[in-house]
């Protein structure tokens, strides 16, 4: 059944958020941008640093949140799983060429930030108790009078609450807990499904007070130990940085364990991730932004810049260089299979031989089938008889054992198109390449911390995973309150919550596919709505820099 539901998400997801042209269509809004602004990334980015730290700040200014406030729940939004886990899992599948388009899109999304957050701020709304709501939905209705383009990105904005801040984040977190400290997965979301439900409740203001504390202590604990690692390994640094940019144009190598992957691969999966990672063009950064107290909307979408760069150029960055100087992106570990990353062939293949590796990444490319297996599996305690191949997380797997309740099984196990037909409580365990979260924590081992490092992982993964749940929760109620009205509220907190909890002990790999088709129903409409509001943008800026001008002549202007 789960199996079912991973293979019909999958073929969603290549419709839209894997498919040939999204990343495109992301890159493309952002180089339009670049050119069309004159690369305001480059030019505003010392001015943003000052409007951040509110020097132009004035007391008439109206909004729930400081500039400060909003960037750091903007970025208690983004500075999550995708930074641990998503760069983890996009060298997993594309190598370290998929780095290289992960910086990509964030220099570009640095200028899709800023226009978003420019336009969701000059036509937010006050609500009837008088807290701001903005986001793309309203510049959609109030300016392009698109009701329905609204509403679509609204309800693509609830879907995306539970997609991207809710569920990938708790099972992330809960995997982790339970890798480090063994803590079971069900009791790890329990508790910190109360903590949500606690934080939520107080809106906004209470949302932003938790998150200006927890953003530059999160990032801090997470700094040390990963530069622990980069400089244990300091002889794998400059072959590490050169990996991310040899292989571009190329695609990346076989090594190790891993079968390669294509200049596609790397590509999609890097600006898949990239995007998920800071979520420029996804349009819900806005929404935080549209709380601050700013009268001019350019101030705050200057502040937004600041966004991609603190999260994906120097955080993913960090992250992407702790896996391959530590090595252990392309090294086999001894792991739990997931279903969604198994697959037993019909043949055995050798990993020694070009010719088979060459088979097995045209199957894991859908490029050329392989024949699976299908039929018995004979297992003799706990030791597959069949003369076969396992491949789990796209590499062949080593010293396969097949355990039932915590002991070596004796007896048939049915498969059908290579994958367990009926697990009833079969577990398979071996060494293979590993993903996400676990792929991370194991690089964190290999530093001056040695075993302890594991820790560093879980804490800072517990804290930016439950930071970037506490924003998405904002994000879902002001989607919420404009479609159904404040009323509603309530009713979606209760459902996140739920929905928080029940995700703490799902499978991880269909956790990751919803999460990148409910970013593709956000970003789409975004994209439209941005460029279509283009010139509306551009006299915004400019209207900006001659007030500006005006109101404090002794400032030198980057314009």
């Amino acid at each position: 059944m789960m199996q079912e539901l991973n293979d019909l998400l999958s073929y969603i997801d290549s419709l839209i958020g894997s498919s040939p042209w999204f990343p495109y269509a992301l890159l493309g809004t952002g180089l339009f941008f670049t050119i069309y602004l004159k690369f305001p990334q480059i030019r505003y980015f010392g001015f943003a640093l000052k409007v951040v730290q509110g020097k132009f700040d004035k007391k008439t200014d109206e909004g729930d949140t400081s500039h400060f406030q909003a960037l750091t729940t903007a970025l208690s939004g983004t500075v999550g799983t995708g930074n641990i886990a998503g760069v983890a899992l996009a060298v997993h599948i594309g190598g370290p060429a998929a780095l290289f388009w992960m910086l990509a899109t964030a220099a570009l999304g640095m200028t899709t930030k800023f226009v978003e957050v420019t336009l969701s701020h000059k036509y937010r709304e006050k609500t009837s108790d008088g807290s701001m709501a903005g986001g793309p939905m309203y510049f959609m209705k109030n300016k392009m009078n698109m009701k329905w383009l609204a509403a679509i990105f609204a309800i693509a904005t609830v879907l995306s609450a539970f997609g991207t801040g809710s569920l990938p984040q708790i099972n992330s977190i809960a995997s982790t807990m339970e890798a480090t400290f063994h803590i079971e997965p069900i009791y790890t979301g329990f508790v910190l499904a109360l903590l949500l439900a606690f934080v939520i409740i107080g809106g906004i203001k209470r949302i932003a007070a938790v998150t200006e504390k927890l953003v530059p202590g999160m990032a801090l604990i997470y700094f040390v130990g990963a530069l622990a690692v980069i400089f244990y390994n300091a002889e794998n640094i400059l072959p590490s940085f050169i990996s991310i940019f040899a292989d571009v144009f190329s695609g990346s190598a076989a090594s190790g364990g891993f079968m390669g992957a294509t200049i596609a691969f790397a590509f999609n999966k890097g600006v898949g991730r990239g995007l998920f990672s800071n979520e420029a063009g996804q349009g819900s950064a806005p929404i935080a932004h549209a709380s601050a107290k700013a009268d001019e909307p350019v101030s705050e979408g200057l502040v937004a810049i600041l966004e991609p760069f603190i999260d994906t150029i120097i955080i993913c960055t960090i992250t992407g260089m702790v896996l391959l100087s530590s090595g252990v992106w392309n090294e086999k570990h001894d792991t739990t299979f997931q279903d969604a990353d198994l697959i037993i062939m019909a043949d055995t293949y050798d990993e020694n031989s070009d010719a088979d590796k060459k088979k097995l990444f045209l199957h894991l490319t859908d490029q050329q089938a392989q024949a699976t297996f299908s039929g018995e599996l004979q297992v003799k305690d706990g030791a597959v008889q069949n003369q076969l191949s396992i491949i789990h997380a796209r590499s062949i797997a080593e010293d396969v054992i097949v355990t039932k309740e915590g002991r070596p099984y004796t007896g048939a196990v049915t498969i059908l198109d290579g994958k367990l037909n009926d697990a009833n409580g079969l577990e398979l365990k071996g060494k293979s390449l590993v993903h996400s979260a676990p792929l991370t924590t194991i690089a964190f081992t290999r530093s001056f911390f040695g075993e302890y490092g594991q820790y560093i992982v879980s804490i800072g993964l517990l804290l930016f995973a439950f930071s970037t749940a506490i924003s998405w929760s904002y994000y879902g109620d002001r989607a919420m309150t404009y479609l159904l009205g404040s009323k509603s509220v309530l009713y979606f907190r209760i459902v996140y919550v739920i929905g928080f909890f029940l995700a703490s002990f799902a499978d991880t790999t269909i956790i990751w596919t919803l999460s990148g088709i409910t970013i593709a129903l956000m970003t789409l409409p975004n994209l439209f709505g941005l460029l279509w509001l283009h010139k509306d943008v551009k006299n915004t800026i400019d209207d900006y820099w001659k007030k500006f001008k005006q109101e404090w002549p002794e400032e030198k202007t980057p314009d």
